[in-house]
C-alpha cells in the first residue's frame, strides 16, 4: 500500500530577512520548496504529495513547483496559523484516503528542509511501516546548557528532523483527539505520542540522518544549503 507525503510550506521568511516565504527563495536551479517536491515524486511508493501553503500564496507556490512536476500532480491545501493547525488541515484532506485504506503511512516534511533527499524519505517511510512511526535524528554537538551552572548535558543527545512518518490511521486518530481537546503539539511526533492508545501502541523509531538535512532559518542558510547540495 502506498504512502502520502505532506510538505509544509505555510511559514514565512521573517528570520531569513526575506520579503517572501522562505520556501519560495531560489536555491540554485529551483526554489527551496521544489527540491522536496522533486524528491517526493521520485519515490515509487508515495501515491499522494500534498503541499500545505499560506493563504494568498497559491499562485506563487504553483509558479515555483509546476516546472518541476514532470507530469505528476500534487495537491494543495491552505495551512493554519500554527504548524499543528497546518498539519491538521492536511490530515483532514487525506482522511477519506486513509479511511478507505488507500494509504498506509503519512509522512510530514518541513518544506524549509530542501536536502532531505529520496533516501531519507524512503527509509523513514519504511521504518514507519515496520514500527508504526519514525523520525530522523542526528547527534547534537557543540551544545551548551542554558544555565552553565547546571552541569554538563547528558551524553547521547540527538536532534530531531523531518520527514516524520507514522501509520496513517493512528496519526489521523491522534489529530482528531487533539482537535477535540484543543491541544497543539510542537511537531507531528509530539501529538502522536500524547494520543497513541494503549490498545494500538505505536513505537516511534529513530532513523539515522545527517546535518546535511539542514533547515533554512537564517540568511546564510540558503548559501550553505546550496554549497551542501553541490558537495561543497
Amino acid at each position: 500500500m502506498p504512502a502520502a507525503l505532506v510538505i509544509l510550506a505555510a511559514g514565512s521568511g521573517s528570520r531569513v530577512g526575506a520579503a517572501v516565504n522562505k520556501v519560495l527563495l531560489p536555491l540554485g536551479p529551483a526554489a527551496v520548496l521544489a527540491w522536496s517536491v522533486r524528491d517526493a515524486l521520485a519515490l515509487d511508493d508515495v501515491a499522494r504529495v500534498l503541499l500545505v501553503v499560506r493563504a494568498g500564496e497559491e499562485q506563487a507556490v504553483a509558479d515555483a513547483v509546476v516546472p518541476h512536476l514532470g507530469g505528476h500532480e500534487v495537491g494543495v491545501v491552505t495551512g493554519g496559523a500554527t504548524r499543528h493547525a497546518s498539519e491538521w488541515q492536511a490530515l483532514r484532506a487525506l482522511a477519506p484516503a486513509v479511511e478507505a485504506g488507500e494509504v498506509d503511512v503519512v509522512a510530514v516534511h518541513d518544506g524549509a528542509r530542501p536536502l532531505a533527499g529520496p533516501d531519507l524519505f524512503g527509509r523513514t517511510i519504511a521504518a514507519a511501516r515496520e514500527h508504526g512511526g519514525a523520525i530522523p535524528v542526528v547527534p547534537l554537538t557543540g551544545v551548551l546548557p542554558v544555565d552553565p551552572t547546571g552541569g554538563p548535558l547528558p551524553p547521547g543527545l540527538a536532534g530531531v528532523q523531518t520527514p516524520q512518518a507514522f501509520r496513517a490511521d493512528a496519526l489521523l486518530a491522534a489529530y482528531r483527539r487533539a482537535d477535540a481537546d484543543g491541544f497543539e503539539g510542537t511537531d507531528t511526533a509530539s501529538c502522536l505520542e500524547r494520543y497513541r492508545s494503549a490498545d494500538a501502541p505505536v513505537r516511534i523509531a529513530a532513523v539515522p540522518s545527517t546535518s546535511s538535512n539542514l533547515k533554512i532559518t537564517f540568511p546564510e542558510d540558503v548559501d550553505l544549503a546550496l554549497a551542501v547540495s553541490r558537495g561543497f
